[in-house]
């Protein structure tokens, strides 16, 4: 190994917020997880599967900003691009499909979990004036707008060079990113707290799908431009030999590739799903169908 990917390979940023962030709502989870576990009989809410998902999403986040992903994202446009995929298509909705509400309330003492669950309660009562403005937020035409101005406004030239060149934009954009994946996956997981009316699996499909053509044509911009788009990268060290325009576009095939695969999978999960609920539907009685009249004019 040439000393160069040595150095970059143990280099960690150990970040002291980011730890503490990851650090509590992974012990908040579980916590909750380990005391309704214990209160199922079966154990059906707080299945395995789920803490290990929760876990993963937390580790997920924890890679992508303290990992050597980050150093090399200050070096690398393909590494800026994994790290992005980390925080929008894979940390959120790892931790989202485990719905943690619950959880994280049940991970708090007791003390607590009474007041918070009250004020949540209060909040987001069924008339209260904070529900109601938080369901048009967060509609879901609005939050797919929210998305597609996230992707397409951070990758403007002058706010990415910014968002490289200031930490304080750096972290900006990555809570930015990080907040509309949450708010995305929110919606299609249909993660607590639900203030809205379940969409159909049908509406999520959809909604799914409308992500891919942004993504999909962002990367592709990206992937087949003729020229730098960065400048920024033009004034720093090349790594392992990699040109400016290699790396775009290696950066921009990993957006459109596996950042579009990531809804493509959302998509077939869901449509499994929906094949699934159609195979349980109870068949109808010969009579019902079997008749002249309905072979006739089925109802």
């Amino acid at each position: 190994m040439d000393p160069t990917t040595k150095a970059i390979l143990s280099s960690w940023e150990w970040r002291v917020e980011v730890m503490i962030v990851l650090a509590l709502a992974g012990t908040f989870y579980t916590i909750g997880w380990w005391r309704l576990r214990r209160r199922q009989r079966h154990g059906s809410l707080a299945t395995g599967w789920k803490l290990v998902s929760y876990l993963s999403g937390l580790l997920i986040i924890g890679l992508a900003l303290m990992s050597p992903i980050a150093l090399l994202s200050q070096q690398l446009f393909l590494m800026h691009m994994t790290q992005h995929l980390l925080l929008i298509m894979i940390g959120p909705p790892l931790l989202l499909v485990t719905n943690p509400m619950p959880f994280m309330l049940w991970g708090l003492p007791a003390s607590w979990r009474l007041k918070v669950g009250g004020g949540i309660g209060r909040l987001l009562h069924r008339h209260s004036p904070v529900r109601r403005h938080l369901q048009m937020a967060t509609s879901p035409g609005i939050v797919w707008l929210a998305w597609v101005i996230m992707v397409f406004g951070w990758h403007d030239p002058t706010l990415y060079n910014a968002a490289l060149q200031y930490e304080w934009v750096h972290n900006i954009e990555h809570l930015s990113f990080f907040t509309a994946g949450l708010l995305f996956w929110w919606r299609v997981t249909g993660a607590g707290p639900r203030i809205h009316k379940q969409a159909s699996l049908l509406g999520r499909i959809a909604f799914v799908i409308g992500a891919i053509p942004p993504n999909m044509l962002t990367g592709v911009v990206l992937a087949f431009a003729s020229e730098p788009i960065y400048t920024y990268y033009l004034a720093v060290p090349r790594l392992w030999n990699l040109s400016v325009m290699a790396d775009q576009q290696i950066g921009g095939v990993i957006m459109w590739v596996p950042g579009s695969m990531m809804y493509i999978i959302a998509a077939l999960i869901l449509i499994s799903r929906l094949l699934d609920n159609e195979d349980k539907k109870p068949v109808l009685p010969e009579k019902r169908w079997g008749s002249d009249e309905a072979v006739a004019a089925p109802k």
